[in-house]
């Protein structure tokens, strides 16, 4: 059976007190809407639908760099989860198969739980996801008898009896899409607020004869965001899970809770991570690395044995082979560290590719950027690059080439060659001492004319 998920991302989140829209404001560095699409990604939909409202421009540049296949539309008028989902009509025409709703600001549904709902397909003709609920607070109620859901049942509507029900609404559904749409079609806006809730459309189908069951999840699931407290609390509960995996995938956290970590971040077992790293979209960290103590990595793969820190900064492009050592205040930045190659001191290293077991001396700086354009430097295997050593790219380091501390490196170096390319000194005997004594004289005049 073909599956479309539609992923509702309308509402402007008033409580987040934001011009961002607020399926977009991010946990674990990217946007929830993120975490949504992916569970449902699990399904291999046929169509992705993103319902925006506020912020749609935004929203539909985010869903674009997210998947280039998803298509977004307009809901206009924030009239309702009903009208919301009923706005995907055009963008299913010709659409044979079931529709998951998800929503964009609930962003920890999993995989498993959006695949039992489609399974329960087998036995009802409309699903809802439910959860038992600590505190049921003002949640909408399910009404079960058996596997039989009856009706969804608001709590301001709720009587007594009603409101001591726990098992409660997540908002999520799933069923055929012609009946589906064909039921939105008979929702009314007869409440308080005057709009189309998704939530009528239990009672309808039943009225119609139509199966309609519940399946559940873990309340922890349907955590839902609304404010920035409730914000900082969701990204509490990834960096807690994923700390929790990385352990026992074999991953050595010194502090665990010091180490951020990304939504996608991948880290081999023996690794070991030092107290406060902070890791970044897209990093891959493979078995048996150290990553030290206060490093910054994002968009980077760090091969087996490297280490890397303290203090250390990859951007993206980095490139680290094995048992490579990438030392105290170290940036690279889409640059190729092949193996054994050591960047220890107080370095950048950008646009470039360094071969393997050369050794970069502190303070080196390949200098990439003219105002305009990014420039390469090539380095070679085995060679040594002096301290403070500038390569004014594009320039070429042969293979086991040598730079003197303090070159300026303007035009390629030959393999096995050493450049030298620094002011000849000159001393200049007792010079110093007048030019002090000078500045002292004139640092006297000046505060006595201030007085």
């Amino acid at each position: 059976m073909s599956t479309a998920l539609v992923i509702l991302a309308a509402g402007k989140g008033t409580r987040m007190n934001s011009d961002l829209p607020k399926v977009l404001h991010p946990i674990a560095q990217v946007p929830m809407l993120e975490h949504a699409m992916a569970a449902g990604r699990s399904l291999e939909p046929e169509r992705t639908i993103v319902v925006a409202g506020h912020g749609a421009d935004l929203v539909r540049a985010a869903v674009a760099e997210i998947d280039e296949t998803a298509t977004v539309v307009l809901q206009e008028e924030q009239l309702g989860t009903g009208h919301a989902v009923a706005q995907a009509k055009d963008a299913l025409s010709g659409f044979d198969g079931d529709i998951v709703v998800l929503y964009g600001d609930t962003p920890f549904i999993s995989a498993d739980t959006i695949e039992r709902m489609v399974a329960a397909r087998a036995r009802a003709d409309l699903v809802v996801l439910g959860f038992e609920a600590a505190d049921p607070a003002r949640y909408g109620r399910l009404e079960m008898r058996g596997d039989t859901l009856e009706k969804i049942v608001e709590y301001k509507d709720a009587n007594e009896e009603e409101r001591t029900i726990t098992f409660c609404n997540s908002g999520l559904m799933a069923g055929d899409a012609k009946q589906m749409l064909g039921l939105l079609e008979k929702v009314g806006n007869d409440n308080a607020a005057g709009e189309y809730y998704l939530t009528d459309l239990p009672a309808l189908a039943r009225a119609e004869g139509l199966s309609v069951t519940a399946v559940s999840c873990d309340e922890a699931e349907t955590l839902g965001i609304n404010s920035r407290a409730e914000l900082a609390k969701a990204d509490a509960v990834f960096q807690a899970k994923a700390r929790a995996e990385l352990l026992d995938l074999g991953v050595t956290l010194m502090a665990p809770e010091t180490v951020y970590l990304a939504f996608d971040t991948m880290i081999g077992r023996d690794t070991v991570i030092e107290p406060n790293v902070v890791f970044g979209p897209g990093v891959t960290v493979e078995s048996g690395a150290l990553i030290r103590a206060f490093s910054h990595l994002e968009g980077c793969h760090v091969s087996r044995g490297a280490k890397v820190g303290p203090y250390a900064r990859l951007r993206p492009g980095a490139e680290l082979a094995e048992d490579t050592h990438i030392g105290n205040f170290v940036e690279i930045k889409n640059a190729e560290i092949a193996e054994g190659a050591k960047v220890n001191h107080l370095s950048y290293i950008g646009d470039a590719s360094v071969g393997a077991a050369t050794n970069i001396g502190a303070g080196t700086i390949t200098c990439n950027y003219d105002g305009v354009m990014k420039h390469r430097t090539e380095i070679g295997a085995r060679a040594f690059i002096g301290s403070n050593t500038m390569l004014i790219a594009p320039v070429k380091v042969g293979h086991e080439a040598m730079t003197a501390t303090g070159t300026v490196v303007t035009k390629n170096i030959e393999d096995g060659a050493l450049a030298l390319g620094r002011a000849e000194q000159q001393n200049k005997p007792g010079r110093a001492r007048k030019l002090m004594d000078m500045l002292r004289a004139k640092k006297a005049r000046l505060q006595k004319g201030a007085e």
